[in-house]
């Protein structure tokens, strides 16, 4: 990739076993993102507090960070296809969970509050501490380095197109269909995901010292994110971004409280971003960020930041959707700049261990900025919270560009 317009911007769709995950994905993050919206409704509807809102990311987050990096030793062991498959299953299993319990909450509520409800989150947690690793790293297996940019490219465009369906969907489920039938939903689209994962290929697990002992594995995946300031440099800004910057915990607040708009809206502000991701993410496939990424990398982070604050202020429901698609579009170019450093950077027989790395940094970034908007929201208020979540984003990017001279001169078309 010589220059900045990529001449086959499909390439990577030729490769079934890619096409096969990527499908499978889609259908899954379709639910994911469904369940996230129904579930945020439900808790604040029972609770009317939006700290209650950040306990559901606390929630996730807890045992997600407690065995991410154990999940990471666990995809460079075995066979990553059967653990994308079963972690689907559980997955499943917890969407029924939800939905059995939709029948039961308004009830349960008055003795034993919303626990139950954080329960089947926390096993959703564990579910994607064994799924990202695995998946992250049996896609780098299918693609050849070459096709990386792109396959980080589409891998994007794919999530985001659910992302904005998603959410849309689950928010009319809800208030035209009712909470039941839109858990049911949630159901049907994470059992169809799993006919596409079982249609992969099983890939061999890379060779590496079969006497090496669970501590010293885990430790060399920290060792050697820690010692590629790129690596480091680029999940570091993105957890810190997105911990501070993220205000989409809070959507429910703004949506019923501020802009008025109910459910719906809900859903349609929830996709907002994730149209903007698809936008940003086509103009990458034909247009990829080679050059110059270190700069675009934080350029793209920090007009994330200043949305934030924008959308902080705004009072007018169109206004706020606008301003959140742009949100989607600068968080897309540092999404496939970060993406594609991982895939560059990382050996076949560590990138289960350095993806639950980064599973630890941006993964768990969401669910934790999730509780520091809740908490913050509870301490300054509402709209308070998100300029000064804006504003630390933007200190964030400010300290990285001085501290990872590396990553802030890196240029992807000089790595490939």
């Amino acid at each position: 990739m010589k220059s900045g317009h990529n001449k086959n911007a499909y390439a990577v769709w030729k490769i079934a076993d890619f096409r096969w995950l990527i499908i499978g994905r889609f259908f899954m993050t379709i639910g994911i993102q469904m369940q996230s919206v129904i579930v945020g409704w439900q808790v604040y509807e029972l609770t009317k507090d939006p700290f209650s809102l950040g306990l559901i990311g606390l929630a996730e987050v807890v045992p997600f960070l407690a065995l991410a990096l154990f999940a990471g030793h666990v995809a460079d062991k075995v066979i990553r296809k059967n653990i994308i498959v079963l972690t689907t299953c559980l997955y499943i299993l917890c969407a029924f969970l939800l939905l059995i319990l939709s029948y039961k909450m308004q009830h349960m509520y008055q003795s034993i509050g919303i626990l139950p409800l954080y329960l089947v989150i926390a096993f959703t947690g564990i579910v994607r501490a064994f799924f990202y690793p695995a998946q992250s790293a049996y896609m780098a297996q299918i693609v050849p380095k070459e096709l990386y940019p792109n396959s980080s490219t589409w891998n994007s465009i794919v999530w985001h197109i659910a992302a904005v369906t998603g959410p849309a969907i689950g928010g009319l489920a809800y208030g035209f269909f009712g909470i039941h039938k839109a858990y049911m939903l949630v159901l049907a689209f994470a059992s169809t995901s799993i006919f596409f994962f079982l249609n992969t290929r099983s890939m061999p697990v890379p060779a590496r010292d079969e006497n090496e002992g669970i501590l010293k594995s885990l430790a060399d995946g920290i060792r050697f994110v820690l010692h590629k300031q790129a690596l480091v440099g680029s999940m570091a800004l993105d957890m810190f971004g997105v911990l501070f910057g993220g205000a989409v915990a809070l959507l429910p607040v703004f949506a019923a409280e501020v802009l008025k708009v109910g459910p719906q809206g809900l859903g349609v502000l929830r996709a907002a971003p994730a149209i903007g991701a698809v936008c940003m993410s086509m103009v990458l496939a034909y247009f990829p960020p080679v050059s110059k990424t270190g700069y675009k990398l934080f350029a793209g982070t920090a007009g994330f930041g200043i949305c934030m604050i924008a959308f902080a202020i705004s009072r007018n429901f169109w206004l706020s959707l606008s301003i959140l698609i742009v949100s989607g579009m600068f968080d897309n170019i540092s999404v496939v700049i970060r993406s594609t450093i991982l895939q560059l950077y990382t050996p076949d027989a560590m990138r289960g261990r350095v993806a639950s790395v980064n599973s630890i940094f941006i993964g768990s970034s969401n669910e934790l900025g999730s509780f520091e908007s809740g908490l913050a929201a509870r301490l300054l208020g509402l709209i308070p919270s998100v300029i000064f979540g804006g504003g630390m984003t933007l200190l964030v990017v400010t300290l990285t560009m001085r501290f990872a001279p590396v990553l802030r001169k890196m240029e992807i078309k000089k790595l490939n």
